[in-house]
């Protein structure tokens, strides 16, 4: 038998866009498991950087491409004609919304078209937006651009009349598989994302242990940027595992088909708690709230350390980072001055849907994922 003719090992074969964000390297970890729904899985991974190294355990064939690049993804992406489904786990972030809309919805089309037509097998197509379906824009001290919903956010609202790079997607995704009968799609919206990822410019957690580095580091107190409203109200969390088995639920069961899902751990946490287990963590004694005039900004407070992190890593052998690699304290201000907003997760539930997390137990291991790759001490 020639080795074209052999039959495939795998059931799925999936391609994961983003492969190296939160949920990106969750996927990777999941799918090649034996017991993955769906499976066994083939894994194609594609991400704009060259491969890192932490990522070398994963059993995943690994592609390089610049999906804003139309040539270039179409000759990359339109070999792979053995795919099954698309997780599409990517986004780019612009100065303005329009230019999330304009740059984010020209990703993911480039990407359905090299794909659709060159991929007979292919049946789904996971696309992850987020919160922002609901509260709409914010600027870099979370203050949003439109009058959010109120929560508890459920699926069925409607969208709000402002541009939203969340809309864009869903728009380009349905006109994409408009008249195939044979592909479904699902749309995934999680809250704050508990994950690992050295090079998302969401990632809370890399942020945030990196602040307690240097706090240590230097002696002082793990003071909490944030306000008090952040600081004592709820809030909801999406572990990237969880988002992964979500996502990877929606593409084998029958009834999560053509369908939007919040995506949330189903608890709620308050940051007060967090902040001592970040605290005990990196073994820091004096942390909290302190009220003051002054409102902290980690922006502004990270500004002068990048010799300070170039220390802690040469001092403790980490992998070599940049204090500011993916801009991840604009982000972390944002989250940290923002209001709670919580979802409903009784959609998922009510399609069959009934995995959660522990937030608190989520935020510290991944902290501790952190330091087991070497990121962090």
């Amino acid at each position: 038998m020639e080795e074209h003719d052999k039959p495939s090992r795998y059931k799925s074969v999936a391609l994961v866009i983003g492969v190296t964000g939160t949920v990106g390297n969750s996927l990777t970890e999941i799918l090649p498991f034996s017991d993955t729904p769906g499976g066994p899985w083939k894994v194609y991974g594609v991400a704009r950087r060259p491969r890192p190294d932490w990522t070398n355990h994963l059993p995943v064939d690994y592609i390089q491409c610049n999906i804003l690049n139309e040539e270039e993804t179409r000759d990359k992406l339109s070999k792979l004609d053995d795919v099954t489904h698309v997780f599409y786990v990517a986004w780019a972030k612009k100065s303005s919304e329009a230019e999330n809309c304009i740059v984010n919805g020209t990703l993911l089309r480039n990407v359905l078209k090299a794909l659709i037509p060159n991929a007979p097998n292919l049946i789904h197509i996971c696309l992850q937006t987020g919160h922002q379906h609901y509260t709409g824009p914010s600027d870099s001290f979370g203050k949003v651009q439109a009058q959010p919903h109120d929560p508890p956010f459920h699926e069925y609202l409607p969208r709000l009349k402002s541009l939203n790079f969340c809309y864009s997607l869903e728009d380009v995704l349905f006109e994409e598989v408009k008249g195939n009968d044979t592909l479904t799609w699902s749309v995934h919206r999680p809250a704050l994302v508990f994950g690992f990822s050295p090079f998302s410019s969401m990632n809370i957690i890399h942020s945030l242990c990196i602040y307690a580095a240097i706090c240590k580091h230097e002696g002082m107190p793990l003071r909490f940027p944030g306000n008090r409203q952040a600081w004592d109200r709820y809030w909801d969390a999406s572990d990237a595992d969880l988002i992964a088995e979500h996502q990877i639920w929606a593409t084998v069961n029958p009834h999560a088909k053509n369908e939007a899902f919040n995506c949330s751990n189903g608890d709620v946490f308050k940051w007060k708690d967090l902040w001592k287990v970040l605290a005990n963590q990196f073994g820091i004694e004096h942390y909290g709230f302190q009220e003051t005039d002054e409102k902290l900004s980690l922006v502004e407070m990270m500004k002068d350390k990048g010799p300070v992190w170039d220390e802690i890593v040469k001092d403790n052998g980490l992998l070599p980072t940049k204090l500011n690699d993916g801009s991840i304290w604009q982000f972390a201000d944002s989250v940290l001055s923002g209001k709670s907003l919580l979802d409903n997760m009784n959609k998922s539930k009510e399609h069959g849907f009934v995995g959660f997390r522990n937030s608190k137990t989520s935020f510290d291991s991944w902290i501790n994922k952190m330091k087991t790759h070497n990121i962090v001490p």
